[in-house]
C-alpha cells in the first residue's frame, strides 16, 4: 500500500510553528532579541527561518513607516501531512494593528493548569498556546486577570503571556528557567542592566514577597495589586527604574 503524501500546513494540522509579539518601533535593539529567539525556536523545530533582514522587511512592508504598533510574527510550517515528518517549507504571516496598552495594575491567580519542566515545547513561543488559552481564561471566570502557572513541583513558571518578577528583601527575583520558563525578551534586557536573580521559587515565596511585577514586550513591567487573597502595594522607585531600563532598549 502506498502512502500519498501531500504539501500541507503543519501550522494548521499539528501546531508546529512559532512566533513573536513585538511592540513595533523599528530596527531597535530589542528586534535583534526577538528575531534571535525565533531563530532559535525555529531551528529546534526545523522550520526554515528568515535572516535577520528579510525579517525587518517583512514588518516594514507592513508597517508602512508606522511606529508603536502591536506586530505579531508568525512562521508557518510546510511540508508533508504526516505528522512526524519535517518541516519543508516556511510561510510567514505578518499581523499589524494599532496597539492600545493596557497599562492597569493586574491581579494574579494561582492556575489549577500545570506546566512540565520536562516539556521541551514550552521554552519555545509557539503556535500551539491552548495551555496558556486555558489558564487566562480561567483567570478571568474567577475574576482576575491572568494566572499563575505552577509546574509537576509546584514551583512557580510564569503567566499566560508574562514572566514574574518578585521583590523581597534580598532583591529582585525571578523563577528559573528550568522550572519551565519561557525566556522573555524584556526580561533578558532586564538581566544584562539589574541584580535579579533567578530562583526556584513555591507559592510560599509570593506571599513573602514586598511587590510583584508582570513584564512582556508590549507591557512593559506592570506592577500586581493582588495574587489570590493577598495584596501588594506598588513599589514605585523600583518600577520606575526597570521602566527606564526597558525604554532605553526600545529606542
Amino acid at each position: 500500500m502506498r502512502i500519498r503524501v501531500v504539501m500541507k500546513n503543519r501550522t494548521l494540522f499539528y501546531g508546529e510553528g512559532v512566533f513573536e509579539t513585538i511592540l513595533w518601533r523599528g530596527r531597535t535593539k530589542r528586534l535583534v532579541r526577538h528575531y534571535e529567539r525565533l531563530k532559535n525556536s525555529a531551528n529546534f523545530f526545523q522550520i526554515p527561518c528568515p535572516d535577520y533582514e528579510n525579517f525587518c522587511k517583512e514588518i516594514e512592508k507592513k508597517a508602512k513607516d508606522k511606529k508603536d504598533l502591536y506586530v505579531k510574527f508568525c512562521l508557518f510550517s510546510k511540508g508533508k501531512d504526516i505528522y512526524y515528518f519535517y518541516p519543508e517549507k516556511k510561510e510567514i504571516l505578518v499581523i499589524v494593528k494599532r496597539y492600545k496598552p493596557d497599562l492597569k495594575p493586574k491581579r494574579l491567580f494561582i492556575s489549577s493548569i500545570k506546566r512540565h519542566s520536562k516539556n521541551p515545547v514550552i521554552y519555545h513561543k509557539t503556535m500551539n498556546y491552548l495551555t496558556n488559552i486555558i489558564a487566562k481564561r480561567e483567570a478571568l471566570l474567577n475574576g482576575f486577570d491572568d494566572s499563575i502557572m505552577l509546574n509537576e513541583k509546584d514551583e512557580i513558571t510564569e503567566c499566560s503571556s508574562s514572566n514574574i518578577i518578585l521583590l523581597k528583601k534580598d532583591g529582585l527575583l525571578t523563577p528559573a528557567r528550568e522550572c519551565g520558563v519561557l525566556s522573555g525578551t524584556t526580561l533578558q534586557v532586564l538581566f544584562g542592566k539589574t541584580q535579579i536573580k533567578e530562583e526556584k521559587l513555591k507559592i510560599k515565596d509570593l506571599y513573602k514577597a514586598k511587590a510583584i511585577f508582570i513584564t512582556n514586550s508590549l507591557i512593559g513591567v506592570l506592577p500586581v495589586l493582588q495574587v489570590m487573597d493577598k495584596n501588594y502595594a506598588v513599589a514605585n522607585e523600583v518600577l520606575k527604574d526597570l521602566r527606564q531600563i526597558i525604554d532605553e532598549e526600545n529606542q
